[in-house]
């Protein structure tokens, strides 16, 4: 059940990200990958900064951050 966990958490953090970033989401497939990246993305900015996070909300907090981070440097690329 792990995995469905991720798919959930995933495309909760990659609409959430979308909403933050452009306005609007990317469709549902498309939030989950960028929600799941961003979840491997926040694990290891935060385990560099040294946060640790724990349960459904802190997992959801740092999908979300990763999620963030990674729309924001594709859009670096975008404008370039």
């Amino acid at each position: 059940m792990g995995w469905l966990w991720w798919i959930i958490i995933g495309a909760i953090a990659g609409w959430l990200a979308g909403k933050l970033m452009r306005g609007g989401g990317f469709g549902f497939l498309v939030n989950i990958i960028v929600g799941i990246a961003g979840a491997i993305i926040g694990g290891w900015v935060f385990g560099l900064l040294g946060i640790a996070t724990s349960g459904i909300i802190g997992s959801l907090i740092t999908a979300l951050v990763g999620a963030v981070l990674l729309l924001w440097i594709i859009s670096l690329f975008k404008r370039a």
